[in-house]
């Protein structure tokens, strides 16, 4: 039977996980990386801090097996250790929006008020992917949709929506998504094509969330249906 020193080692092991997760902007960069590999400099503007804090950042994560890294050059490349941290990050989301009352009131004072901004879910957008009906835009960086897509998707950063507007057809329902349910860009994309009298509505979550569900699928793990 174990003795209390090595389990207190044990828990505290576990622990580490917890403590490297517990700083806002570390926690960013796990959203960031959510979406695909990317460098120290880009991760640093993505969070507006400078790159040696960012650096000490990452270090934490990569200290606690969250981040692994690369070198390309001079460039050091961070990417998310495994899907596991993903899905850690998804169920604190969840459990923080869960137990957590002022998460609603925090999550509207930086997204804004959603109530007229229509969803479309993941279950009804992968039955019209190939019908015609729509258009799927991808509002974040350019880097993230090389990383990875929604199949059909055209990568419109949203920093260049409003001058590529005219080029999406003006009859056909647009489909804007980006990082996840925190991510203001496909808020910000609806928004904008709205007063443009375009016909728009935004993913329910983000790019990850539909990596994973298309993830369960092809390994017959589960379904694409929200719950």
């Amino acid at each position: 039977m174990g003795d209390r020193q090595a389990k207190n080692a044990l828990f505290d092991g576990f622990a580490d996980v917890a403590k490297a997760l517990g700083n806002g902007r570390r926690v960013e960069l796990i959203d960031v990386l959510a979406q695909g590999e990317r460098h120290v400099e880009e991760l640093a503007s993505e969070i507006d801090q400078s790159v040696a804090n960012t650096s000490h950042h990452l270090q934490v994560l990569a200290a606690a097996g969250l981040v692994t890294t690369r070198r390309d050059g001079n460039r050091i490349y961070y990417e998310l250790a495994s899907d596991d941290v993903e899905q850690l990050w998804s169920v604190l989301r969840s459990v923080s929006q869960s137990h957590l009352d002022e998460v609603d009131d925090l999550a509207a004072d930086y997204l804004g008020n959603r109530d007229n901004l229509e969803e479309i879910s993941r279950d009804e957008l992968a039955q019209r992917l190939d019908d015609g009906t729509l258009i799927i835009i991808d509002v974040r960086p350019e880097t993230e949709y090389a990383a990875g897509h929604i199949r059909g998707a055209r990568s419109i950063p949203i920093d260049q929506l409003a001058e590529r507007v005219r080029d999406l057809p003006a009859n056909v329902e647009v489909v804007a998504y980006c990082r996840g349910p925190y991510c203001v860009f496909a808020d910000d994309a609806v928004r904008l094509l709205r007063r443009r009298r375009r016909n728009a509505r935004r993913l329910q979550d983000g790019y990850p969330e539909w990596r994973t569900a298309e993830h369960q699928i092809a390994h017959g793990l589960g379904s694409s249906r929200s719950a």
